[in-house]
């Protein structure tokens, strides 16, 4: 990741990042390059860093920790006061941190960012919000939100918060954050579909948006390499099933090697692959030698119990099984540096089956053929536009069925906080 190079707007963020000790919330639209800048910021920074998230899969995938475990906070609700104090380790590295990272914030409950903000004072003994240490957060509000499925936790964040939010906070609001916006977009280049994909991220689509968009469902379905997008895993399920079912060559097993204790739900890939040549696959790590990407689409050339070829683009290659490390954070006292200790690890080929997957595991991801399969309706905020935001262009993008506006939701309270926020920030 070091040998990339930053655009102007993401080395002007990396400056501030660098060189002052303010609080930064750094947003911007799908593919506008958050991710390429936090692992920048991450590997290159002289300060001590750490990077957290708020749930496995993420953490892994920054090469981070969970915030529940960074902290020690209960998984469950709870209120700041109620915090146990940590073990001395625990707390010796929180005291010694320059920049917290905290990625995916749109994920981020309320209770959860009172919490840290509460945690650092506490082992810091510093009444400064967040115990003085810097807080840069990087995500996109108008994709995926917390999880509040408890009516009572709703009426609880309305009475107390006004909202489950991280910006309901009581930390969000008793601290100066700067707010940056990343412009300038990556993944797509035709102006109509990323005008497309802004009306969809805001909720304000017209009529000629949603007639080109289902203009989509007209064009049939390639048979090979395109990925649905479906928003539950028993329709992923289904699909994976159906196609893999289809193949009539001899299914093989692999059985990922898991050395510590790591929660099925953080599982990069499936603990067994079943897999049959000429089965489509998603490639999930990037390639040391570039020949394909995290997110890259191919299928199964041939395979035994010694291994797997894949074909990507037409190119045969043999595949390794890859690692994938839970790490935990500590502070070295004689080296005054924050070190990485591996507390477990997941060894797998590093692929998935990918006719299909979930729009929530998508997020992050860059895709060039995609279907997308609303099935029953969009049923949280922000999922049409991630899906339909994964994908390089229109003429790439297939539907299974027409986008309705009641998929289309978009959070007001979001709208106005973001609306609020760059425009504080532009003054």
């Amino acid at each position: 990741m070091s040998n990339i190079t930053l655009s102007p707007e993401q080395q002007k963020i990396l400056n501030l990042l660098e060189n002052a000790s303010s609080h930064y919330f750094i947003t911007g639209k799908a593919g506008t390059g958050k991710s390429v800048l936090l692992q920048f910021f991450k590997e290159n920074s002289a300060k001590k860093v750490v990077v957290c998230a708020p749930t496995g899969v993420a953490a892994l995938n920054v090469g981070g920790q969970t915030i529940h475990s960074l902290f020690r906070i209960p998984p469950a609700f709870i209120a700041r006061e109620s915090l146990k104090p940590v073990d001395a380790k625990t707390a010796l590295l929180l005291k010694n941190i320059d920049t917290v990272v905290i990625d995916e914030i749109s994920m981020v409950r309320a209770d959860l960012m009172d919490a840290i903000d509460h945690r650092l004072r506490q082992t810091r003994h510093n009444s400064l919000p967040f115990g003085g240490a810097q807080i840069v957060m990087f995500g996109d509000m108008y994709q995926l939100s917390p999880i509040v499925s408890d009516p009572e936790l709703h009426k609880y964040f309305a009475d107390n918060n006004g909202g489950y939010y991280f910006f309901n906070a009581h930390a969000w609001k008793n601290t100066r954050f700067s707010v940056y916006e990343l412009t300038n977009i990556f993944r797509q280049k035709d102006e109509t579909f990323i005008s497309i994909l802004n009306a969809v991220r805001e909720g304000v689509v017209a009529e000629q948006h949603l007639s080109t968009l289902n203009a989509r469902t007209q064009i049939p379905i390639p048979e090979e390499g395109v990925l649905t997008l479906a928003t539950t895993n028993q329709a992923v399920n289904e699909i994976n099933n159906y196609h893999l079912d289809k193949i009539s060559e001899k299914m093989y097993e692999y059985k990922a090697t898991i050395i510590g204790s790591l929660e099925y739900s953080s599982f990069p890939t499936e603990e067994i692959l079943r897999l049959k040549k000429g089965a489509q696959i998603m490639l999930l790590k990037n390639d040391k030698e570039k020949r394909w990407v995290n997110g890259s689409i191919g299928y199964i050339e041939s395979l035994d119990e010694t291994g797997i070829k894949i074909n990507v683009d037409g190119f045969i290659y043999s595949l390794s099984p890859e690692t994938w490390n839970k790490i935990r954070y500590k502070y070295n006292q004689n080296a005054h540096k924050i070190e990485e200790e591996v507390i477990s690890s997941f060894t797998q080929y590093p692929l998935r089956l990918a006719w299909a997957i979930t729009i929530h595991k998508s997020q992050g991801h860059t895709y060039g053929s995609v279907t997308v399969d609303m099935g029953n309706g969009a049923f949280t905020y922000g999922q049409t536009y991630v899906a339909l935001s994964r994908c390089k262009s229109l003429e790439g993008l297939y539907l299974k069925r027409e986008i309705a506006r009641e998929d289309i939701k978009v959070d007001q309270s979001v709208i106005s906080f973001m609306h609020q926020a760059i425009i504080m920030d532009a003054e």
